[in-house]
């Protein structure tokens, strides 16, 4: 089921393509959590998910891992990417090594 879903925009020569990027329930398998994820990107659909000790730590794992995929997208490297303005962020989180690519809004995450 999915619990939360965001669009972000590439921008391009053809004009703006969605990116809907969507959160699923955590859910148990076999002991562990896992929350599953998709980013629509242009080019391809990728389908992921965290695992965690619980339910918890499975989300969070999650949407640094989304936040993650983003910000080391070719779309972000060309300034391509947006959520609601163009350099403002996603609102996501990443994991500590990834915090030098934080642009904008994120920077506070």
């Amino acid at each position: 089921m999915v619990v939360a879903e965001r669009r972000l925009i590439v921008t391009g020569p053809s004009g703006d393509t969605e990116v809907p990027v969507r959160l699923f329930q955590p859910e148990n398998d076999e002991g562990m959590w896992i929350c599953r994820y998709e980013i629509d990107w242009p080019s391809e659909k990728r389908s992921y998910f965290a695992g965690g000790a619980d339910s918890f730590q499975a989300l969070i794992l999650a949407l640094q891992m989304i936040g993650a995929e983003i910000y080391v997208s070719a779309y972000h490297k060309a300034g391509s990417l947006k959520w609601a303005e163009r350099y403002r962020g996603y609102g996501f989180p990443v994991g500590g090594s990834l915090r030098d690519l934080l642009i904008g809004d994120d920077t506070n995450l």
